[in-house]
């Protein structure tokens, strides 16, 4: 939505609905209460620029008395479904989606038309995107449509309208019924293409598909090599298989000669092995909708137009960091890759530096070793570029290397 790393903007956990969730030892001054109407979204910008702004589905953008818990507060034209919530009351129809039955104070707002059915959200949440996407060819405006799925967050209620595809997978009944989530997600993004080739719109619009974050399927162990594979780590932790995710793009119907798309020609079946980020799409998009970033502002992502066409973007920095100064599957941490590199450490002191191109599935740990001191100090100092840049204390180690058998040799930087 902003297009700025988390260590600007000060949200660096997930948002409770109710109370703060800092946990224990998170940083007083983080922002709790997420995105406010005076914040310059992406949506907000589009929508300034003539686009009918939608929202469908699943928003956590700030807490039950935020400006952000509306998704109309922070630009978009149209909400269906989003609040202050992360999750579902429930999935089903049958149960008004937490409303009639399932956790009440995940209960999903609006939808009403559906209580009592047997349409699952995620079908009913397609059926409205595509109802939106009808009234903005109806308005003949261009359309920034938002769709994001309550799925596959839990609860791992089965879709029953694929559940016969995972009965002899052999893995447990829970692992199941996430698969299912994830081909009910599948169908809806078919059907929504199927419908813009219908309406004959497809060749104008971009699609970008992604996760917000690492795989949360209820296999083994949450730093381990399971939901992953072979990356390591699930959702909420530092590892790979925590921060990767797929990434796909496309329009909907390719067309070399169309002039959309030669203001962002994609490679078709392309694989783009630079590092790209979440925060890329804020740039990018508004680059291909004729859109200037509003003057001094800043964003942290870049334009993913060189790289989208299977070019290599050799003015983008090869970094990226995530702070995460809270308690979960891991607890604060900070990671930072610069290149093949990447150096994770917490706040008790416990360090790990990885070549992850050689070694992607982060088993071998060279951090303390003698041979990559230079690379570790070099790590840590580009870090602290970040840190100065930013208002936003990390735990930094000390700045003098020392090879000690006790690891916990750190400070806490604050300006």
């Amino acid at each position: 939505m902003t297009g700025q790393n988390s260590t600007r903007h000060g949200t660096t956990n997930w948002i409770n609905s109710e109370s703060n969730n800092k946990t224990p030892f998170g940083p007083e001054g983080w922002n709790w209460k997420g995105l406010t109407k005076s914040d310059v979204t992406l949506p907000r910008v589009l929508h300034d620029a003539g686009y009918k702004t939608i929202h469908v589905g699943k928003a956590h953008f700030g807490c039950q008395d935020s400006e952000g818990k509306n998704p109309c507060n922070i630009g978009f034209d149209v909400n269906i479904a989003g609040s202050s919530i992360g999750q579902p009351g429930s999935y089903y129809g049958e149960n008004g989606y937490g409303n009639i039955k399932g956790n009440k104070s995940r209960a999903v707002p609006g939808l009403e038309k559906y209580h009592g059915t047997d349409v699952f959200l995620s079908e009913a949440l397609t059926l409205e995107a595509n109802k939106q996407i009808d009234e903005a060819v109806g308005e003949k405006k261009p359309f920034f449509l938002y769709m994001s799925h309550y799925a596959v967050h839990g609860p791992f209620e089965p879709d029953k309208r694929f559940a016969e595809h995972y009965r002899y997978t052999g893995k447990p009944k829970v692992a199941a019924d996430f698969a299912t989530l994830i081909e009910g997600m599948d169908k809806s993004l078919g059907d929504i293409m199927d419908h813009l080739e219908e309406l004959g719109i497809a060749e104008n619009t971009l699609i970008l598909f992604l996760g917000d974050n690492g795989s949360d399927a209820p296999l083994g162990d949450d730093k381990g090599y399971t939901s992953s594979a072979p990356l390591r780590g699930k959702k909420g932790t530092e590892y790979e298989g925590g921060v990767r995710v797929p990434f796909i793009a496309c329009w909907g119907k390719p067309d070399s000669q169309n002039s959309n798309q030669k203001k962002l020609p994609i490679e078709i079946g392309g694989i783009q092995r630079q590092l790209g980020t979440v925060m890329d799409i804020y740039p990018t998009v508004l680059s291909v909708a004729g859109c200037e970033v509003p003057q001094n502002y800043v964003i942290d992502g870049f334009d993913l137009k060189k790289q989208l066409s299977g070019k290599v973007d050799k003015k983008r920095p090869e970094s990226f960091l995530m702070h995460f100064p809270h308690a979960h599957r891991g607890s604060y941490f900070t990671t930072y890759r610069m290149g093949d590199w990447k150096l994770e450490f917490d706040m008790l002191g416990n360090g790990e530096m990885y070549n992850v191109k050689k070694d992607p599935s982060e088993m071998k740990n060279l951090y303390g070793n003698r041979k990559y001191a230079a690379k570790q100090q070099e790590l840590m100092a580009e870090l602290l570029k970040w840190d100065i840049a930013t208002d936003d204390p990390l735990p930094l180690p000390r700045q003098r290397y020392r090879f000690k058998r006790n690891p916990h040799n750190y400070l806490f930087y604050n300006k």
